[in-house]
This record gives structure tokens, C-alpha cells and sequence, in this order.
């Protein structure tokens, strides 16, 4: 009885657990690697600007200056966001000033020119020699995930 409640358990967190990962769409990567066919900067392949899921498409979801889940809306709820190549979070992909976690808030950790997390330092996280650097024009980038 124990092993059956145990494995029941078990089943319902894999469950849950897929359940949360699959709710996040891939966006591609921000990289600035022109020829990557995952680069925001490819564009003919995530950066296409025709791409219904691009964050450079300024007509959908991601890109859109208007949507709350936008890279582009300075006022986005919901922007994307980033992991480096271990799966860690690195950021949000926004352009709002002041939410915490965005990559453009000067005095946030990851939008600071002087955190080693930020990809604004280019002597931390976005040093442009590292290889999953979303600086390195050679790398791979980081993952964008956008909510669905």
C-alpha cells in the first residue's frame, strides 16, 4: 500500500512538473550570432521580423510595443524571459526601467553595467568572449521563454 501511494505521488509531481514547463513557449535565443538559426539576430530564422513568435515582429505578442508579455513594451507584466546554458535564470527580457529582474533597469542586477550578472558588464555575463554570452557574435546565447 505504502509503494502504491508512494508511486502515486510520485506520478502526480512529474505531472505538475510537466505541466509548468510546458506552459513556456521557446522564443529562440538572444545571441548576436547573425547565421544561428535560433538567434534573435538571424533574420531568417527566431529574428525574422514575419515570425508570429519573434520579439522582433512588432505585430506579435513578444514584439508588440502594446502586449503585456512584450520585450519591447516599457510597461510589460509579463516579458519574456532568459537562461543561460545551465538552465539558470538569468533575466527578464524587457525594456521596463523599473521592474526588478529586467535587463534594463540600470540599478537591477541584471541590467547594471557593474553586476556580474548583468549582460550590460561585459567583464561579467556579457562578456563577449564567453561562449553562451549573448554578446559573443560566434555563441549560442541564452533561451527566451515567453508564457503562454
Amino acid at each position: 500500500m505504502k509503494r502504491l501511494t508512494l508511486a502515486m505521488g510520485v506520478f502526480i509531481l512529474v505531472t505538475l512538473q510537466w505541466g509548468i514547463c510546458a506552459s513556456a513557449e521557446d522564443l529562440g535565443r538572444l545571441s548576436a550570432n547573425p547565421y544561428g538559426p535560433e538567434s534573435t539576430s538571424n533574420l531568417y530564422g527566431a529574428g525574422s521580423p514575419y515570425r508570429a513568435d519573434s520579439i522582433n515582429n512588432p505585430y506579435g505578442p513578444y514584439g508588440s510595443p502594446y502586449s503585456s508579455k512584450s520585450a519591447t513594451n516599457p510597461y510589460a507584466t509579463d516579458a519574456p524571459r532568459l537562461y543561460d546554458s545551465q538552465g539558470n535564470y538569468r533575466e527578464s527580457l524587457s525594456t521596463n526601467q523599473y521592474d526588478p529582474d529586467s535587463i534594463s533597469n540600470p540599478f537591477g542586477r541584471y541590467g547594471s553595467p557593474f553586476s556580474p550578472e548583468s549582460i550590460n558588464n561585459s567583464f561579467g555575463a556579457g562578456n563577449p568572449y564567453s561562449a553562451d554570452s549573448p554578446n559573443n557574435p560566434y555563441g549560442r546565447g541564452w533561451r527566451i521563454e515567453g508564457s503562454d
